[in-house]
């Protein structure tokens, strides 16, 4: 049940004056200002946005496109499934991703000390003593790939570390050319 209110006569309104110009030119300055903010914020966003996406995009095409091995470290993702635990401290790292509907491969290589070596090595599962002097266990067509040669000066030792799939098998060769900073070179390579 809703009751009606009984509609009062209208007093009529005194007329308004006439707007003089320094209201107007605020009212209007206003009005311009409310336009601006509402139009202009958000396309200024959509600009910058637009300019962070487009520079996100060029950088995932230049890593995607690489052709080679390119400075700097491989993502945790990769490091975790190639299972490649780069020790700390490693400087000079490198790598490249090659992936097939056959088999997939993380090429490494990086700079490190000799507690780096061994700590890299007991992390994948294999002990120093297991690397063999000049043996270069690194095929020809991963060397291709990567642009590894293995004539240089220094000790040459590797080791090849075979596990069931899906884990990666690695092959690992160690230059000892400068005494206490060995160069290591990894490929690991899984069977999807």
């Amino acid at each position: 049940m809703t009751a009606e209110f009984p509609q009062q006569a209208g007093v009529p309104e005194a007329p308004r004056p006439a707007e003089d110009r320094r209201h107007m030119i605020r009212r209007r300055a206003l009005t311009l200002l409310i336009i601006v903010l509402l139009i202009g914020i958000p396309a200024g966003y959509l600009v910058i946005s637009a300019g962070q996406s487009r520079a996100s995009g060029k950088d995932k095409e230049a890593r995607y496109s690489a052709t080679g091995l390119t400075e700097g470290w491989p993502s945790k993702l990769q490091r975790r499934l190639y299972q490649v635990p780069i020790p700390n401290p490693a400087w000079w790292v490198a790598s490249y991703e090659t992936n097939n509907w056959k088999t997939s491969r993380l090429y490494v290589e990086f700079e490190t000390t000799d507690a780096g070596l061994s700590a890299f090595l007991t992390a994948m599962g294999v002990q120093q003593s297991d690397l063999e002097r000049d043996d270069i266990t690194i095929s020809d067509r991963d060397r291709d790939v990567t642009g590894w040669t293995f004539d240089g000066p220094g000790t040459w030792s590797g080791l090849v570390h075979e596990q069931e799939n899906p884990a990666p098998t690695h092959d690992v060769v160690v230059n000892h050319d400068k005494p206490g900073y060995p160069r290591v070179y990894v490929v690991s390579r899984t069977v999807p």
